[in-house]
């Protein structure tokens, strides 16, 4: 599967990151406090550069620029979008700061900030806190997203697992891109309702613009750290899943290896038997069905994967074949098998070692025929056979029913059923579903 993009990632984070920047309470309490400074000495704010108090009456025009009319008969001009922005109304009486106007060769003043209006402080922060001019924030937003998404792209790109060294360079360089770019950071002024960097702002140090930067780069340094710790924790999953499918494959592949010469040993007694009879015709006959049922157990003996229930029963049936020709009418083998089990998996080479221990362990004779059932039930693949207990039984090795259901354990993470009693022996094999 796939991992998804980390781009997108950023993407989040960035988003996080920059909403939490420009809308934080506690930001915007800090920049109320510091406008509401500013109001109480504006002079003080102001004294080094040649502002001039006036007051007196406004008059907004048709076209809606505002002119202040002083007593002394002198106009200061106002901006639509001030008179806009700060609600000002014609017959207003404002007490403003005025300078001159700034490219023009006219000495005509234009007002910078009103400090009362009809006889109150106007407050600049309420207006910012109640303003409906998104354009400012959404600046804001897209300037600091953007920024927060170069600092996630410095502190993640070419590799993940960082050494604790290249952690602390990265670190660094995006300090040094945030100073870089502290000075065009956007200021929002409202007493203009406009947005200006902090190069050509009065102060020198924008508090809220440093906390905001502060912010920024913890932010991208701990998701970069928790990112890195978090990805070197998959590698390790990941690593540990590979070495347990190597060593489940490693172990599967052992004891199927094991059912090859206890296969070839039964076969070849079988085919001497023919041989010894010179029953040429028979002979010919077993080491086709001999070698197709080699041939199987070749191809699948190291395969750690599942076959159909119908590649099974087509082996079964050619591998009962060859007890068949060597024990005559004293056995017989019975399939009853749905079609719609036939599509069903299970692990390879599964009825061998079942059909090969039902003849080893029972009595075969013209009078105590051995007959085995192969058939479906409720999802499963039932081998059974009536017990005819040999006067001396036969030593197993150990190889059979173990064999299988370790390969089953491994596998499908299930066990076979045995249900052994005085007159049957049962085996149940789960079939898995062939869209699992």
């Amino acid at each position: 599967m796939k991992s998804r993009s980390p781009y997108l990632g950023y993407a989040f984070i960035a988003i996080v990151v920059s909403l939490i920047c420009n809308f934080s309470y506690l930001l915007l309490l800090v920049s109320s406090q510091t406008d509401t400074g500013n109001q109480r000495s504006p002079r003080q704010r102001y004294k080094e550069i040649a502002f001039e108090q006036m007051d007196g009456v406004l008059s907004v025009a048709g076209d809606g620029y505002g002119y202040l009319i002083t007593d002394e008969g002198d106009s200061v001009f106002i901006d639509h979008r001030k008179v806009h922005w700060l609600g000002l109304k014609s017959g207003d009486e404002l007490v403003i700061e005025a300078s001159e106007r700034r490219n023009f060769e006219s000495e005509h003043l234009i007002m910078r900030r009103v400090l009362e209006r009809n006889g109150r402080d106007f407050d600049y922060g309420a207006l910012y806190r109640g303003s409906e001019q998104w354009s400012i924030l959404l600046y804001q937003f897209l300037f600091y997203f953007v920024l927060s998404f170069i600092l996630l792209m410095v502190m993640n790109s070419k590799g993940r697992d960082l050494s604790w060294w290249r952690f602390f360079l990265r670190s660094a360089i995006c300090a040094v891109i945030l100073f870089a770019t502290y000075f065009i950071s956007p200021v929002p002024m409202m007493h203009s309702a406009e947005v200006i960097p902090v190069y050509k702002s009065r102060e020198v140090v924008e508090l809220v613009v440093v906390l905001k930067s502060c912010f920024m780069l913890v932010v991208v340094i701990l998701y970069s750290r928790i990112y890195t710790l978090l990805y070197r924790e998959q590698q390790v999953l990941l690593e540990n899943e590979i070495l347990r499918n190597e060593n489940l494959t490693t172990k599967y592949n052992m004891l199927a290896s094991q059912v090859n010469p206890h296969f070839l040993f039964n076969s070849l007694s079988s085919l001497s038997m023919l041989v010894r009879e010179k029953d040429e015709e028979r002979a010919l006959k077993y080491i086709d069905q001999l070698a197709y049922t080699f041939r199987y157990i070749t191809q699948n003996v190291s395969n750690s994967n599942f076959v159909s229930l119908r590649q099974e029963i087509e082996f079964a049936k050619a591998y009962t074949y060859l007890f068949k020709i060597r024990y005559a009418d004293k056995i017989s083998f019975d399939f009853d098998v749905e079609s719609k089990y036939l599509d069903y998996r299970l692990p390879a080479i599964s009825l061998q070692p079942l059909v090969g221990n039902a003849v080893k362990h029972n009595t075969i004779t013209a009078k105590r025929p051995l007959n085995v059932h192969i058939r479906t039930e409720e999802g499963y693949l039932v081998v059974s056979n009536e017990k005819h207990p040999m006067i001396e039984p036969s030593v197993g090795t150990g190889i059979g029913l173990s064999n299988l259901n370790s390969r089953y354990q491994l596998l499908l993470n299930r066990e076979i059923e045995i249900i052994d009693n005085d007159k049957e022996f049962i085996v149940r094999l789960p079939l898995e579903e062939p869209n699992k």
